[in-house]
């Protein structure tokens, strides 16, 4: 194979149907499933801290604010090496890039569990943004190549169920290790989880259908008719091309939005429940899940059902708004009514209804980095996510300063205006526009 391709690959068998035609292997689905389990990974190591604030506090006596600034130094960072995430999976390939840092990340979890002050938390937590900052970048590079644009609308919901599956689960989980082996002890545990998903990925991921053993001719040829053959992206990235883009900054302010409002969810939403609504320890790690189990239906809705759109319409632009807006609308409405519901359980309920909104729009949304960003997915995927979590380590910071002045409820307020403002910029998202000519691409 030219370009430095693996050599050739032997054939494959794959299941003969009753024509008598090999039918394609599924290899891309497995890919898909390695990714979901990353971006469990992602959340388990990034939600566990969440849980573990009343503790740390407790043993540290750190303020709300202090807090915040240490819940914002991890969003920060993440929000700062976006972009270099990207270009990282777009230089050197998901395959050696995705598992070197996730093994980075990993060592800086479990380094969290060893800090001694707020100043030598901020600077691990800082440090552990770093290494995630690339992980949705470069897996939903690592897709590029292997998903059909049929597929990408469920792919993107179900990577995304898969996060805030993981984010929900934790707090349950972490509690429970809290009250039998410290606030410590969940951080060493998740680390291990890392490491070992890392070696996993190396041995199975190959940048390209055509590296892989375990792909037969005809998934070969699948992938190819449906992303067309010249699918190889240039070194060189069209970083002016993209960032002139209305498009790229249409995305991005969106998703600038939707950053700040998951953002709280999962750094401030277990502290509300414990402060505000005076939940127990055990009760607020239940309870905290809830909103997160509810968004895990949502990511699969809501990429489901766009690609679905897709399928009947053919109209890449309406597919992906159908599903946003309405998303985006509800959770506009419901966050005001969780807000002010007297009753707690009846508050987190409306929560719960706000984030299945808020999350049937992320699947959409970064099925749409690859639809416009096409081989440069990693790339755009970057720059989206860059916003995002600019909003959310916003919010993380600005919080513990409204809670203290203004109380809880301001500050989930300023949630739902920027859920209508994320509707309405999404009404200008056109996801059949590239964001690079053809010509980038060698």
């Amino acid at each position: 194979m030219a370009n430095g391709d693996a050599a050739v690959v032997k054939p494959v068998a794959g299941e003969i149907d009753h024509a008598g035609v090999i039918a394609p292997t599924r290899v891309r689905h497995t890919v898909l499933w390695l990714t979901v389990a990353a971006y469990m990974i992602t959340y388990i190591d990034r939600v566990v801290i969440s849980a573990a604030v009343p503790s740390i506090q407790e043993e540290f006596g750190f303020s709300i604010v202090t807090m915040g600034w240490i819940l914002g130094a991890y969003q920060l960072s993440y929000a700062l090496f976006q972009i270099p995430g990207g270009w990282l999976g777009d230089h050197f390939g998901p395959r050696r890039a995705l598992p070197a840092i996730v093994t980075w990340w990993s060592a800086f979890t479990a380094a969290t569990a060893l800090t001694w002050s707020a100043t030598s938390m901020i600077v691990c937590r800082f440090l552990f943004g770093m290494g995630e900052a690339g992980a949705f970048p470069i897996a939903t590079r690592s897709l590029s190549r292997w998903m059909l644009p049929s597929e990408r609308g469920f792919a993107q919901g179900i990577t995304h169920a898969g996060s805030r599956l993981g984010g929900a689960l934790t707090p349950i989980v972490v509690v429970f290790i809290i009250a039998h082996y410290g606030w410590r002890a969940p951080f060493y545990i998740f680390a291990v989880l890392g490491l070992l998903w890392a070696a996993v990925w190396y041995w199975f991921y190959r940048d390209s259908p055509n590296e892989h053993w375990k792909v037969n001719a005809a998934e070969r040829e699948l992938i190819a008719n449906a992303l067309g053959r010249s699918a190889k992206p240039s070194k060189i990235v069209p970083w002016r091309q993209i960032l002139r883009s209305p498009q790229m900054w249409l995305l991005s302010v969106m998703y600038f939005c939707y950053g700040y409002v998951i953002g709280i969810f999962l750094t401030w939403f277990p502290k509300y429940l414990h402060a505000e609504r005076e939940f127990e320890l055990t009760q607020m790690g239940l309870y905290a899940s809830l909103p997160l189990l509810a968004g895990v239906a949502g990511d699969v809705c809501g990429g489901w059902f766009s690609d679905l759109a897709l399928k009947r319409t053919g109209s890449l632009k309406f597919a992906r708004r159908v599903v946003a807006i309405p998303g985006f609308l509800l959770a506009a409405v419901t966050i005001p009514l969780a807000c002010f519901a007297s009753d707690p359980l009846v508050s987190v309920g409306y929560f719960a209804l706000a984030v299945f909104g808020i999350e049937l729009t992320v699947g959409v949304s970064w099925a749409v980095t690859l639809d416009i960003g096409g081989v440069y997915a990693g790339s755009v995927s970057a720059v989206m996510n860059t916003f995002g979590n600019l909003g959310a380590a916003i919010a993380a910071a600005l919080t513990g300063y409204i809670v203290t002045a203004s109380g809880w409820t301001s500050a989930f307020l300023v949630l739902a205006g920027y859920a209508l403002l994320a509707a309405i910029l999404f009404t200008r998202i056109d996801a059949s526009r590239r964001v690079y000519e053809d010509a980038a691409v060698s």
